[in-house]
């Protein structure tokens, strides 16, 4: 993600020359390079001749390549890297090139996007008379590419599941080749899958499965998602991975009210998708991805979804962020079978604060916060606000914020924009949600002198106690060093109209 601090030109450079390293790529996987270089990589000259490529252009690709950390080259030698190897090598485990020469082929809808703005829909479709033969290849491809993509999601998922004794029917709604049934039916022996999704998904889905230890017990239910599903069962587990976004609200609020339906009563629904919340930029992007690929799908924010399920009676977690682009949502009838799952309390803490407009919300630990003797001059000598209610001198000592800090083992870093007085109220937001969740020791220490009032009584008049709270800074702590120790980035501003960020910190325990 970019740095709103940083106004160099080269980041609309980049984004304007992105197209070349995706052409790059495109071009290598569509012809095999990375699987002709295994095992023991190739003379550059002759991999070009076994190419057909004109041996100085191809010195030159071979060095892009190697410039954006794909292969590695010497001495007219080159061999792929350890990301190549793992992903880009043809029957590879975790092979991605399905999934990247899938983006290849979406590459001609996003030039519409101009025609997509002015008209409020996709542009571009199949042609009615389509060859039944190019058809069933499309689909062919989609199933490779989403199945890529699944393979390495549900390594990130299952462990969320880890601590259940999962038995009994899944629904797969939407399953494309249904690896992430597959993941589940290898973990837990005693299930059963029914894919659910369209005739021509599920006809390479048995492909897929043919031969397999799964092949029976999984069984294909071809089926349009946005009809009424009438299924035989209540199910134990249902799984609406990346479905949400095809549809528009109505569409996709048939499919939470449906999947409803059919839970059992002791089941879970697992939602896996891209939200606005988690990772914006790519969130944003893909939900741009829908306009000009899909008829009317949308990126949806987390809370849309949670409020679905809930107005059917669900419980829910908060957003599960997996390290990756996409998040979990879990729902279940009962809310005790929610605390079987496997989240860390404060990760899901952490998605519920970031909901309330913070930029960045970042676990770190005490032992990052830094808290030297020279702060306190910088509020002394130099700051407007000295000697106002809750700045020094009337605030926390830093040999006492040191101590203090002694008393917590964890912390949330919180990254917002001014207006201060609004910051601050999230921030008490965040440390109520804390203590709510069982954090009975939290408490947040914030940016700038307290704003929380409008109108300020002073130091000795303070009226609103419960609210008030000091800020890192009137605490002694070296917020520059802390932000940076923690991995964000933070600099000193030249201009009075550049881009501000606010930091404050969450203890907890």
């Amino acid at each position: 993600m970019r740095d709103p601090q940083d106004l160099s030109p080269q980041y609309l450079e980049d984004l304007a020359t992105g197209y070349w390293q995706s052409e790059v790529l495109f071009t290598a996987v569509e012809k095999g390079v990375f699987s002709l270089l295994e095992p023991d990589g190739k003379v550059v000259v002759e991999l070009a001749a076994e190419l057909g490529y004109q041996p100085a252009a191809f010195k030159r690709f071979v060095h892009a390549l190697s410039a954006i950390g794909l292969v590695y080259e010497a001495d007219g030698f080159c061999g792929n890297t350890k990301l190549a190897r793992k992903y880009l090598v043809r029957g590879a485990p975790e092979y991605q090139g399905d999934s990247i020469l899938w983006r290849k082929y979406l590459t001609e809808n996003w030039k519409t996007l101009d025609r997509c703005l002015e008209q409020g829909t996709r542009v571009l479709f199949q042609p009615a008379d389509e060859p039944e033969a190019a058809t069933k290849e499309r689909f062919r491809k989609y199933c490779l590419a989403m199945d890529s993509v699944a393979k390495t999601k549900i390594e990130e998922i299952l462990p969320i599941f880890a601590g259940l004794n999962l038995e009994g029917e899944i629904l797969d709604v939407g399953s494309g080749p249904g690896a992430f049934s597959a993941g589940f039916l290898k973990t837990f022996p005693d299930t059963r899958a029914t894919l659910l999704d369209m005739p021509q998904v599920l006809e390479s889905a048995a492909g897929c499965h043919a031969g397999t230890n799964l092949e029976g017990r999984i069984e294909y239910r071809p089926a349009n998602v946005l009809d009424p599903w009438n299924l035989p069962h209540k199910y134990n587990l249902i799984i609406l991975s990346n479905i949400l976004h095809a549809f528009a609200e109505v569409e996709a609020g048939h499919v939470l009210s449906q999947a409803a339906a059919h839970l059992a009563d002791d089941g879970l629904i697992l939602i896996h998708d891209f939200f606005l919340e988690h990772s914006p930029e790519k969130g944003a992007l893909s939900d741009l991805n829908m306009l000009v690929n899909t008829y009317n799908g949308k990126v949806y924010p987390a809370a849309w979804a949670r409020q679905q399920l809930q107005q059917a009676g669900l419980a829910l977690t908060e957003l599960i962020p997996l390290e990756s682009d996409t998040a979990v949502l879990a729902a279940a009838r009962k809310p005790e079978n929610l605390g079987k799952l496997q989240i860390g309390r404060i990760s899901q803490l952490a998605a519920r604060i970031r909901s309330f407009g913070f930029e960045e919300v970042k676990e770190i630990t005490p032992d990052l916060i830094s808290v030297p003797e020279w702060v306190g001059l910088k509020c002394e000598f130099g700051c407007e606000s000295f000697g106002e209610a809750h700045c020094p001198p009337n605030c926390i000592k830093p040999e006492k914020t040191r101590l203090m800090l002694k008393n917590f083992s964890k912390c949330l870093l919180l990254q917002g924009v001014p207006p201060t007085r609004q910051f601050q109220a999230r921030v008490l937001k965040a440390e109520h949600s804390a203590f709510k969740a069982g954090f009975h020791k939290a408490f947040s220490l914030w940016a700038g002198p307290c704003s929380i009032c409008a109108d300020c009584p002073g130091t000795e008049a303070c009226t609103n106690r419960e609210n008030a709270r000091p800020s890192m800074e009137a605490s002694g702590i070296d917020v520059f060093t802390t932000v940076r120790n923690a991995g964000l980035a933070v600099k000193t501003l030249p201009e009075a109209d550049d881009y501000v960020k606010y930091f404050a910190v969450l203890l907890l325990e």
